[in-house]
Parts: structure tokens; sequence; C-alpha cells
């Protein structure tokens, strides 16, 4: 491997061959997903009497995934300025930011039960700052129109993923909040995603490393269900209609796992994780208000897959950890 100094995308150029220069920025989707799959846990602790322990555990541990991702890319952007701001420029990492924020969201969601005071206060910094990172993403989309190419599943990330924000404000009383972000949410989704799937569809290809990512579709309906179960106090009409949607799409993706499987392991792997833990909260949930043995079955059977899938994607990162791979440069 030559030891020149590579050029990230946007102009900016990384420090050496590999090294902390090259810390993923998408590495933050796995806090993400861990503590997805802890709310998924605890929902079915609620609804179906799965041990509790194994969602607060996950929550705990999702914390602690974040601080330390956190803290690394502090690390990172002291020492290498221009590896972030090279990533901020790309027009498909540039989108992994948002999952800082929505991150912090789930943090706050596993403090709700425990310190309530701390959870609103975790929870309204990630709301702000999540608007931010919206406002800068969208500024960007104005400023600067980019290639067709390029308009992929992350992009829903920092726009879409205020959808979230009312999952946790409504138990947290932020009622009128919760009704606007819902709102900016919803309708963002309704705009972005027919981009997106209008782009997939119409070509250019998708390079195979980036399909993972496609499961990231699955995750506006299914938060939009619990979100809109949440802020309407039980799973009724409207959250069971989106869920249909969630669950079309989940049988969509499943359709497309012997191709998704022969691509081997990149970061664009953590985009199946949080969408896989939403839409088994988003079924447990159902499955609670509609109660009935083909829903329960269901429901373990979508939390079972959540949990192979944050786990198997978990080890494959850990694994690239040991090895070196992690920190080097997008080939």
């Amino acid at each position: 491997m030559s030891n020149a100094t590579p050029a990230a995308p946007g102009g900016a150029p990384h420090a050496g061959p590999g090294g902390l220069a090259h810390l993923p920025l998408p590495l933050f989707a796995a806090p993400m997903g861990i503590g997805g799959l802890g709310l998924a846990w605890r929902a079915a602790g609620e609804a179906l009497g799965a041990p509790a322990i194994v969602g607060e555990a996950l929550l705990a541990l999702a914390g602690l995934v974040w601080l330390v991702v956190a803290g690394l890319h502090l690390v990172r952007t002291s020492r290498h300025p221009e590896a972030l701001a090279g990533d901020l420029k790309h027009p498909i990492r540039s989108a992994f930011a948002g999952a800082i924020t929505i991150g912090l969201m789930i943090i706050a969601g596993g403090l709700t039960p425990h310190l309530p005071a701390a959870a609103a206060l975790v929870w309204l910094v990630a709301v702000v700052a999540h608007l931010g990172i919206g406002v800068w993403t969208v500024r960007g989309l104005l400023i600067a129109p980019r290639e067709a190419a390029t308009l992929m599943p992350p992009l829903l990330i920092p726009l879409v993923g205020n959808i979230l924000a009312p999952v946790i404000g409504a138990k947290l009383g932020f009622a009128d909040l919760s009704w606007a972000l819902f709102g900016l949410g919803a309708l963002l989704w309704v705009l972005i995603q027919p981009s997106i799937i209008h782009r997939i569809a119409t070509g250019p290809a998708m390079p195979d490393r980036m399909k993972p990512t496609l499961v990231i579709l699955l995750a506006p309906p299914a938060v939009g269900a619990v979100a809109l179960a949440n802020l309407t106090g039980g799973f009724g009409a409207g959250p069971t209609a989106i869920w249909g949607l969630a669950a079309f799409f989940a049988v969509v993706l499943l359709t497309l796992f012997p191709l998704l499987r022969r691509i081997p392991f990149a970061m664009s792997w953590w985009g199946t994780t949080f969408p896989s833990a939403a839409f088994a909260v988003a079924t447990i949930g159902f499955t609670h208000a509609h109660p009935s043995l083909g829903a329960t079955v269901a429901s373990w059977v979508v939390l079972a897959t959540a949990t192979v899938i944050v786990a198997r994607v978990s080890a494959m990162t850990l694994k690239a950890a040991a090895s070196g791979h992690l920190l080097m440069p997008e080939g």
C-alpha cells in the first residue's frame, strides 16, 4: 500500500494510509442500532413478558458505545480536523452526522424511566442539535445540488430522523413540541423518500457496499407508527396504517436477503440495525394493542431477527477493529 496521503471527497486530505484520521463517521450508527434494539427488548418486556434486564442492559451499552465513539471522534477532530471536514463535505457520509443526535435521543429514552429530569435535558439538547443538522443539510442541498447517484437512503437520517423525537418526547411531557417534530419528520419523509426510491429505480445502480442501506427505507414508517401511537395514546387506526406500510417494506427487504448476504462487511451494514429494531418496536406495539397468536409469534420472530442482525454486525465491526480494517481509508 502506498504511503501517499489520499484525498478525501470534497478536497480534504486524510492523513496516512490508516489510523484515527479514518475513524468512520457512520460508526455513530452503532449506538443507534444497539439502543434501538434495547428499546425493542424493553417493549417486549412490557408486552410479551421478555426479561426486562435485556432491554436495560442494551440501552446502557448503547450509551457507553455512544460515549466511546464520541470521545474517539473528539480526539480525531483535534488531531485531524481536515478529516472531519472531508466527512462533512461528503454527500453520503455527511448524512451520518444525524446519527450523533439520534443516538442521544435514544439515550434519553433509556434514561426516561429512571432519571426523567436528566432524560428531558438530554432529549432537548438532542432535538436542538438535530434540527441544526437538518437545517445545515437542507441548506447544502439548496446551494450545492448533488448528483443523482448520491441520493441514497442515509439522507433520511438527518431529516426524517425528526420523526423519532416524539417517541421519547411524548413520554417526557413535551406534547406540543413532539407534534411539531412529528409533522416535520413525516412531511420530509413524504418529500424525500420518493426521490430516493426514484433514483434507485432509474439508476445509476447503487454500489454493492451501499446496498445494505436500503434497509433504512424501513425506518420512517416503523418509527412513525410508534411515534404516532405515543402521541395519540395508543395503536389506533393511524399508527396501524403506518405500521402496515412498514410491514410491506419489511417483506420487500426480506426478499433481498439473498442479495445482501453476499455483500462483504462495510460500515453501511450498520444501516440495517436500527430500522430492524424500530420495526420490532412497532410490531410489538401493534401486538400489544391487537393481541393474537399470530401477532405474538410475529413479534418474537421480528425481535429475534433484529437481535441477530445487531449481534452479527457488532461482531463484524469488532473483527474489523481488531484487524485494523476499521481505521483504513475507504476503498
